[in-house]
């Protein structure tokens, strides 16, 4: 039998200079990871009991804290025990199960920010139509599809991965990534790689949704220019929040397709681990604190949600000066 396919497990080379400071770093890490479950599990149980925000926008905003729980819960686990471990080894199979869900979970944010967008624009660009395009129904149909659809793309390019040769064991990172695992290959051919990251990861995960995204906004401020400054305050308001999201995402998912494919050894130990790791370290909690501070002051205020507000200044046909 050939060795390369004896080999079941692989060694995460990154941990081996958490040194002394191992406990601290566990501990610092369950903070956070349970952060993150509270943070995300509250606000999914508000938005549930409270019948005021059952509106199309906060399904999306449960599909984004469910995500976030995921995309945590994929790594955080992991990263503990292995910066407890001796060897810092990770069997083959639960590599796997690792690339998988962060690659889902990095295609379900990028699709529930996208609807998001689609939200929006419906919301200031046909208000009169609202209720009509944006339904609970179809809402949830939408949700289940870009779960359903993104888990058979990461199952698809997983299963040409996990039948390839190896040769080699170490992987320079805290977690596995696909394109890590594929420079472990025996066979110097990568183009099922490259056709991945090119076609679906690129352009289907990332290009195409930042363009959608960029023309609904471009729709917004068309229409947020014509309305009163009141209004335009309102409209900047709800908005800011998903592209603080967006934004960070975006930046968080190229940085890591650039660090796996380039030699970051002369960067900062900590910087590079706490940056390769924001996806899903540092954008699972920030989405809770920026959407519940909003869901905080609506309440505390007694108000209506500011997107509820502006579909109805739209439908009163107070929202541009023609």
């Amino acid at each position: 039998m050939d060795n390369s396919t004896e080999i079941v497990s692989f060694v995460l080379t990154m941990y081996s200079k958490v040194g002394q400071f191992k406990y601290l770093y566990f501990t610092l890490a369950f903070i956070f990871y349970m952060l993150v479950i509270v943070a995300n599990t509250f606000l999914i149980f508000t938005i549930y009991v409270d019948r005021n925000l059952h509106e199309p926008m906060y399904l999306f905003l449960c599909c984004l804290f469910v995500n976030e729980i995921y995309g945590s819960t994929s790594l955080m686990p992991c990263l503990m025990a292995q910066i407890l471990s001796e060897t810092h080894e990770i069997s083959a199979f639960y590599c796997f199960i690792q690339i998988f869900n962060i690659h889902t979970y990095a295609g379900i944010e990028f699709g529930t920010l996208t609807v998001m967008a689609y939200d929006r624009y419906v919301c200031i660009c046909k208000p009169l139509h609202y209720n009509t395009i944006i339904t609970k129904s179809k809402v949830q149909i939408v949700i289940i599809v870009i779960w359903i659809v993104t888990f058979l793309e990461v199952a698809i390019l997983l299963s040409f991965t996990i039948h390839s040769k190896r040769c080699k064991t170490n992987i320079n990172s805290v977690f596995c990534s696909h394109h890590l695992v594929i420079e472990l290959s025996c066979s110097p051919d990568t183009t099922v790689s490259l056709v991945h990251d090119l076609i679906f990861g690129l352009i289907f995960t990332v290009a195409v949704p930042i363009i959608y995204i960029s023309y609904s906004y471009i729709r917004i401020l068309a229409v947020c220019l014509k309305g009163s400054k009141e209004t335009k305050l309102k409209a900047l308001d709800t908005c800011t929040p998903h592209l603080i999201s967006l934004i960070t995402f975006v930046f968080a998912c190229f940085y890591s397709l650039i660090t796996q494919r380039f030699d970051m050894s002369t960067a900062p130990y900590q910087l590079f681990i706490v940056l390769s790791m924001y996806v899903v370290v540092i954008q699972p909690i920030q989405n809770p604190v920026i959407y519940g501070l909003k869901l905080s002051v609506q309440k505390s205020g007694g108000e209506t949600s500011k997107h509820q507000w502006l579909l109805n200044k739209l439908h009163t046909g107070n929202l541009t000066s023609t």
